[in-house]
């Protein structure tokens, strides 16, 4: 008997392997809706001047609040020792470390308003060192750590133009008008902006009185750089006499913090902005290019002389838009980032323009679609510390080391969900654009468990911009449509960035035009891969994607049906009442729309409605100022009069960035798959 047993023992210890092993697998579900409020991800990692430490903002969603939260934590370069900076639940953001890395600056939101804290490393105390009346932003050290420097908004009474005669005691009367005179006055997602304007102050880094330092009724905001010896900041700002109407301009300035002198460093017509000092305070670094009045200029990496002479490119050879500059130790070179080809490089470039790449797959910041974006930040020795995203996961903490340059991803924020889940497999495409055999990228994203012998709906996701780029990064919004059973394509036609200037300068007065075609030929390209079929194509896209998708309905017939999403139908009407209404002439298409109206018209989707067949669902943001619901309705009113089958979805109380609650961000997704399948094929 006792032989028998342990004959049987082996048996049954490969039955248990199997079982847990069956077990294991069949655990694995889809991504669902309610998985997006247990996503995290990393934000804005600040690695400590000795590489000692790194804090990152972890943000994550409150499914009771519905919305992102953000709190510091900390960890060691090594992935060890990770936790949280604080014990407060109030939102956390912008950590700065000292010079010496003894101390670390950040901001607090509370219900009474954000303020400056200070965390000591050695003690792990923290306390709060201002009482400020708006938000800080812009934190920047002085050299020697005693101080700290930021902007902040400064108010200013808004116009008066008629005196009403006093009110009786009690009497409730309508509220007081509310007077504009401001070329820029509101903001999608913000509303209504108030009269002032942000300027310069600093603030003793142990706590005290915040002193401002500019002057004048301009703008002065971004990054705000200390020279060598604490005595001046350089800035950009739009400080000439036509600022409002020259907005696309910017120059490089200096303040002297004790008598607030300021001098002009750069003078063209452009933006420049960005500047950061060398270490050995003999250059300022900063981003800009020469206005030549087109759709899309790459931003180029500037060097100057610390008194403004020797301005020079040191990235001509790049053809890529530069971003996030960080000097080098050394002050030989310094680090950025730039996207390429769909993806988020961190790279080091020397004074003579030597580019060496370092890292890829930065981003997984942009949690509903593959947007670019992320961040990094440097240690002394040239550790790096980075926000990295691959198409399974969003932004997680890397770790490039200095010596190696090996590559270390050193959180899981999302195992917990992600490594029980069955994700949509992402594969990159290529194909010729009939127009002019331009190589087009795009991506397909495959059903979870996906059968090439079976055949599935096929669904276009046009990105917005137009000039942004999608990439290979982590999709919330993607991924619940693979879950569906779809195959995604979401491609990035001519107007793109990350192909270089001439790529997405093609969209110069000619948009929508042939991007449409790059798009259409990316559909074709997977019906002869066999992934895509005639009679199952559909298509959606939002902002700029909404109107590539108004366009494509109205050039032809051969989606089963289609979700648009906060479209432009008329650049007539869309130009003069957006918040960003002054941007548009001659950068997009030449003249003001009573100067151009036959070109606007021209480009305008609402002038194909009276083509369009295809089933239609027209999505916004009820409080959207960019493409604003008139915009929406001018298409779904359309349909209406033509009798096509539509139908109006309205976002209460969303703004452009429909997917900003996480709510939102499922109930659109949601909608769109419940008026797809209305026309799916079983």
């Amino acid at each position: 008997m006792i032989q028998k047993l342990r004959t049987m023992r082996p048996k049954l210890l490969l039955l248990a392997i199997l079982f847990f092993f069956y077990v294991g697998h069949t655990q694995k579900t889809p991504f669902a809706y309610l998985d997006v409020f247990d996503l995290q991800y990393v934000s804005d990692p600040q690695i400590a001047p000795d590489a000692s430490w790194i804090v990152y903002r972890r943000m994550g969603f409150d499914i009771m609040k519905d919305k992102a939260v953000g709190q510091l934590w900390m960890i060691r370069p090594d992935g060890s020792q990770h936790q949280k900076l604080s014990s407060g639940e109030a939102g956390e953001s912008a950590p700065r470390w000292s010079p010496t890395g003894d101390r670390l600056a950040f901001v607090s939101a509370t219900e009474e308003g954000s303020e400056i804290y200070m965390y000591w490393v050695r003690t792990g105390k923290i306390a709060k060192i201002t009482q400020l009346p708006f938000s800080p932003s812009s934190l920047s050290w002085s050299p020697k750590g005693d101080q700290l420097a930021f902007s902040m908004n400064v108010e200013k009474k808004a116009p008066v133009l008629a005196k009403m005669p006093k009110k009786p005691k009690g009497a409730k009367w309508a509220e007081a008008p509310r007077i504009t005179d401001r070329v820029y006055h509101e903001a999608d997602g913000r509303g209504y902006i108030k009269p002032g304007f942000n300027h310069i102050f600093v603030v003793p880094a142990d706590g005290g009185a915040a002193r401002q330092i500019s002057s004048g009724d301009y703008h002065h905001r971004g990054t705000l750089s200390w020279s060598p010896d604490g005595s001046t900041i350089y800035f950009s700002a739009n400080r000439n006499e036509n600022w409002e109407y020259d907005f696309r301009n910017s120059e490089i300035y200096s303040v002297n913090i004790n008598t607030g002198e300021i001098k002009e460093l750069t003078h063209r017509n452009g933006p420049d902005y960005g500047p950061v000092i060398s270490p050995n305070g003999r250059h300022i670094a900063y981003i800009g290019f020469e206005d030549k009045v087109q759709a899309y200029q790459v931003r180029k990496l500037h060097v100057m002389n610390i008194d403004g002479s020797g301005q020079r490119v040191i990235s001509e050879s790049l053809d890529r838009g530069v971003s996030n500059l960080i000097w080098d130790a050394k002050s030989t070179g310094l680090y950025f980032s730039y996207d390429d080809k769909g993806n988020s490089k961190i790279a080091h470039i020397s004074l003579d323009g030597r580019v060496n790449k370092l890292a890829d797959d930065m981003g997984g910041t942009s949690i509903g679609r593959p947007y670019a974006g992320g961040s990094f930040s440097s240690a002394k020795d040239g550790t790096i510390a980075f926000t990295k995203s691959r198409p399974s996961y969003p932004a997680e903490l890397a770790v490039v080391s200095a010596k190696s340059k090996n590559t270390s991803k050193i959180t899981s924020l999302n195992g917990a969900l992600l490594n029980y889940r069955t994700l949509g497999k992402v594969e990159e495409v290529w194909y010729k654009s009939s127009v002019d055999q331009r190589d087009i990228q795009g991506w397909v994203v495959y059903p979870p468990n996906y059968d090439a012998d079976k055949k599935y709906p096929f669904l276009v996701e046009n990105h917005g911009g137009p000039i942004l780029n999608y990439g290979d990064r982590f999709s919330a919004e993607i991924q619940l449509y693979a879950a569906a059973g779809y195959i995604v394509f979401y491609p990035n036609p001519r107007g793109s960035t990350s192909y270089g200037e001439a790529f997405g300068n093609l969209l110069f007065n000619n948009y929508p035009g042939e991007d449409y075609n790059d798009v259409m030929d990316g559909v074709d390209h997977c019906i002869q891969k066999g992934i895509a079929h005639e009679d199952q194509l559909f298509v959606t896209g939002g902002s700029a994607g909404g109107i590539m998708s108004a366009w494509m309905i109205g050039k032809n017939n051969r989606f089963e049906a289609a979700v648009v999403a906060k479209p432009v139908m008329n650049w007539i009407s869309k130009t003069l009442v957006a918040d960003n209404y002054f941007y548009y002439a001659n950068h997009r298409y030449p003249g003001q729309p009573w100067e151009n109206f036959e070109g606007y018209w021209k480009f305008s989707p609402i002038s194909l409605v009276g083509n369009i067949e295809t089933p239609t669902m027209v999505m916004v943001g009820m409080n959207d100022l960019r493409t604003p619901p008139s915009e929406a309705k001018q298409l779904y009113h359309a349909l209406k009069l033509r009798k096509i089958e539509t139908v109006l979805v309205e976002i209460p109380g969303a703004s452009h960035g429909i997917a900003s609650k996480p709510s939102n961000l499922i109930s659109k997704v949601a909608h769109t798959l419940a008026w797809l399948e209305k026309y799916r094929q079983p």
